[in-house]
């Protein structure tokens, strides 16, 4: 993907994670453009329902919405990864020094081949993502395969999921364009998080615990490797990203009734599923901190829920206003902390 030199096999993650994640499952060329279409419609029809519902004003149109394969959204999301990591990697080796020959080689590739794993395991998962540093504007990528796969689980009316699934999406691109420092914000703690690494002594470290976790313990991978001044970085980013999961499930929540005749039961039936459903997807999702990440969604729906019934819907989009104003980690978990700080 880059003639650059690279700690990380970009080429070899993208090939390794299509073949782990597979095709999806088996659609006729007819259901398959009926799906892409809907798919299409719903982001289009989802602006006006997620503008109504948060009163936040975005300009439609600044981001294009592509409908992808499990391989299509594999590759995008290391193109994204690449583009991020590229310049905190210049700084972890600034400070370590950069392997040279065939230690490198194997290093990159090493590295690429566990890059390839999660981003395989994730592309059979994800449903939808804004994804926010495509320049200029960010884009929308929904996985078909992933989509058609969960309806079909679910048991549940395909026209109605794939509106569900736009509006939890155009709610992350509505997010980012109606409040523009969100982007610089989040770059900003991913380039703090990566100043304070050491690379040594958090690799050792991590690798020792990584059978702990395996073997049932509590935490995953960025828990078991991140020192008491990078956890209190990450509980920042956890703040701002369960504010932005937890306010788009809330509003697709919230916009369904009147457009989605069966949304109650898509969510009865949804949120069992995020749990994982069987024993080997609950360890990876742990060990991957896919745990962490639904409880993103749940604990930032909470304070959503909790803040509006207290101030409204004006008043919760004070968190917008500026970095001051989003919630702590902590303050996620108490959202009348939140209110009594920023409506003091």
């Amino acid at each position: 993907m880059t003639d650059a030199p690279s700690m990380i096999d970009w080429d070899l993650a993208v090939r390794l994670g299509s073949r782990f994640a597979g095709e999806g499952p088996d659609v006729s060329a007819a259901a398959a453009d009926e799906a892409v279409r809907e798919l299409r419609a719903g982001a289009e029809r989802s602006t006006g329902l997620v503008r109504e519902f948060t009163s936040l004003s975005a300009a439609e149109h600044t981001a294009p919405v592509l409908v992808v394969d499990r391989a299509g959204w594999i590759k995008a999301n290391a193109e994204t990864f690449e583009k991020i990591l590229t310049p905190i990697v210049g700084r972890l080796t600034a400070k370590k020094g950069t392997p040279s020959g065939i230690s490198a080689a194997i290093g990159s590739r090493i590295t690429g081949a566990e890059v390839g794993v999660v981003l395989g395991f994730m592309g059979s998962k994800v449903l939808g993502q804004f994804d926010p540093f495509h320049d200029p504007h960010g884009r929308l990528l929904l996985v078909a395969p992933n989509v058609v796969h969960i309806e079909r689980e679910l048991e549940v009316d395909p026209t109605d999921f794939r509106l569900w699934v736009t509006l939890h999406e155009e709610t992350h691109r509505v997010q980012f364009t109606a409040v523009p420092w969100m982007r610089d914000h989040l770059h900003a703690q991913m380039n703090a998080l990566a100043d304070s690494v050491e690379v040594g002594e958090s690799l050792e470290n991590g690798i020792k615990r990584i059978g702990e976790s395996l073997r049932g313990g509590s935490g995953s991978l960025v828990d078991l490797m991140s020192t008491p001044e990078q956890r209190e970085l990450i509980d920042g980013v956890t703040g701002v990203m369960s504010l932005l999961e937890g306010h788009a499930d809330v509003v697709m929540d919230g916009v369904g009734p009147e457009v989605i005749p069966s949304v109650n039961a898509i969510r009865r039936k949804f949120n069992v599923r995020r749990k994982g459903i069987g024993p080997l997807d609950r360890v990876l999702r742990r060990v991957l901190g896919l745990e962490a990440k639904m409880a993103q969604y749940r604990d930032g729906a909470i304070f959503v829920r909790g803040v509006i019934a207290k101030v409204g819907m004006d008043g919760f989009n004070a968190v917008w206003e500026s970095p001051e104003n989003l919630p702590s980690k902590a303050e996620i978990g108490d959202h009348e902390a939140w209110v009594a700080r920023v409506h003091a």
